[in-house]
Parts: structure tokens; C-alpha cells; sequence
């Protein structure tokens, strides 16, 4: 998984800020990479800086976007 994990960065110009993997094998994207990215995917991630709420479908307005 490594070697496909590794071409997939370099595919997609990551910075090892950007993510980590989970202890289950997953990509996780930090908060920096969603801020470089510059909108919410609304995807429910684990590090949303947007404020997304999957359940209600909402983004809570926060302050210092």
C-alpha cells in the first residue's frame, strides 16, 4: 500500500502536511490541506476548518474565512 500510497502524492502534489493515514489504511486530509484547497467538498471530513455539519447539511459560518 505504501508504493501506491506514494505515487498517489506525488500525483496530486500533496505536502505530508496535508494528510495522514489512518490505523485503518485511510487518506486523511488535514485542515491545512482544506484551507489550500479554498472550498468545502461537503463530504463530512474529519478536519473540516468550513464548519460542515453531514447530518443537517449544513456549513456554520465561522469567523476568519
Amino acid at each position: 500500500m505504501t508504493d501506491g500510497f506514494s505515487s498517489f502524492s506525488k500525483r496530486s502534489n500533496l505536502d505530508t502536511e496535508d494528510y495522514y493515514l489512518s490505523d485503518e489504511g485511510y487518506i486523511v486530509f488535514t485542515e491545512k490541506y482544506h484551507l489550500k484547497r479554498g472550498y468545502c467538498c461537503k463530504s463530512g471530513c474529519k478536519h473540516c476548518p468550513y464548519g460542515y455539519d453531514k447530518k443537517t447539511n449544513t456549513i456554520k459560518k465561522t469567523s476568519g474565512f
